[in-house]
């Protein structure tokens, strides 16, 4: 008879201290030496781990009331612009917001590392004043301990694979997946493959809407589905995407954070954008979430794009392995081009130890998602609509 387990039975093994867990890694291993049907009855949870650029990311911040009050309408920290269309002291900064002194060498993403390192950052604020919030401008200085709250929350973290980047083009060209030489000179790729979330629950049966998660150090939580979610993409016969298709949008306390797992980043003529490290456990609740679990980097498979080309359709140069991505050569046409990671694996590795140590250490609980993500919904793109044809 097929084992299979329940969130209580597993929470339950883990107030006990009896509770086995492995890292995605491990899990490859085992059921390679005892096979899926005993490697479900020994194992609790399987922990995964990423840690990469996370453009779309950012923290909601709650500064309190001054004396006279005000009504924030503009809203600058370390110089760079945060979005207070909120309440009066509310306000969202952006990762990828720049300052508007430095430029690209300083934008959200650096805020957001400065507070959680707990230093001062500048705070200026504009307002219109009212009756009720009659102060016009504020110049002072906050951090962590001194604010409200301030929680991180990603709109779109942890993209389920993603696409390698090439360029074919006769020059060099900055992007988002870093800087791309000319005529295939390199390839770039940001995945923790194997050891990747959504990449080891691929149809999302334990990761959705309620998931506890490890978010840049601290407990967090899955609060939607993430922007661009797109679970129609080709898939392979072990049911991983070919294309970028699942996100997540996280959740957690920015105070409890550690500058570990969280970092900002420069890309070079491009922008900044946040380092975030996710990691999320999966239950063990029967033999195909730990078959789905045990897929290795050579069973992973990733589309090459050209991104010298700016339509939104790229051309396609064929698909390759995360195990010859790792080797640091591909085949391109004929052509030997190197390839480089712009996420980080060691990390996504020390993620998924962590989470694993605290599961077993009893500091961390199973929760089962309030709600599962729809594998039916379809992403749309944006199509420019003149007036006269609305």
């Amino acid at each position: 008879m097929a084992v299979t387990k329940t969130y209580e039975e597993i929470n339950e093994k883990i107030r006990r201290g009896e509770a086995v867990v492995v890292t995605a890694e491990e899990i490859i291993d085992i059921v390679k030496d005892v096979g899926v049907a005993k490697a479900t009855e020994k194992v609790d949870v399987i922990t995964t781990g990423t840690f990469g650029p996370m453009c779309s990311s950012g923290a909601f911040i709650n500064f309190g009331h001054s004396d006279p009050p005000i009504k924030m309408t503009k809203v600058w920290l370390n110089d760079v612009p945060a979005y207070a269309g909120l309440a009066a002291v509310d306000a969202y900064i952006g990762a990828t917001e720049l300052s508007e002194t430095q430029g690209m060498a300083y934008g959200g993403a650096h805020v957001i590392e400065d507070l959680i390192a707990g230093k001062n950052i500048k705070l200026e604020s504009k307002a219109y004043g009212t009756d009720c919030y009659p102060r016009k401008e504020i110049i002072t200085y906050v951090n962590k301990n001194t604010l409200n709250e301030v929680y991180l929350f990603n709109p779109r973290n942890a993209y389920q694979n993603y696409a390698v980047a090439v360029n074919s083009s006769a020059r060099t060209i900055y992007t988002y997946m870093g800087t791309l030489l000319p005529r295939f000179g390199n390839a770039t790729y940001c995945n923790a493959s194997q050891l990747s979330p959504l990449i080891n629950d691929p149809y999302y049966r334990t990761i959705g809407i309620g998931t506890r998660i490890f978010l840049g150090g601290a407990q967090g939580y899955v609060a939607w589905q993430g922007t661009q979610f797109n679970p129609k993409q080709a898939r392979g016969e072990n049911g991983v995407p070919l294309a970028p298709a699942g996100t997540l949008a996280l959740i957690g306390n920015l105070k409890d954070m550690s500058t570990e797992f969280i970092r900002a980043a420069i890309f070079h003529k491009y922008g900044t954008s946040l380092y975030v490290g996710v990691g999320v456990p999966i239950p063990v609740l029967d033999e195909d979430i730990v078959e789905k679990a045990s897929v290795s980097d050579k069973e992973i498979y990733s589309t090459i794009i050209d991104y010298s080309v700016t339509q939104r359709s790229k051309p396609s140069f064929g698909r390759v392995s995360y195990a010859e991505l790792r080797s640091g050569k591909i085949e391109i046409n004929g052509k030997k081009v190197r390839t480089a990671p712009i996420s980080s694996y060691s990390k996504a590795r020390k993620i998924a130890e962590t989470l694993k140590e605290w599961i077993k250490q009893g500091k961390f609980y199973l929760q089962q998602p309030i709600e599962n993500f729809s594998l039916d919904q379809t992403f749309k793109p944006l199509e420019i609509v003149n007036e006269e044809e609305i």
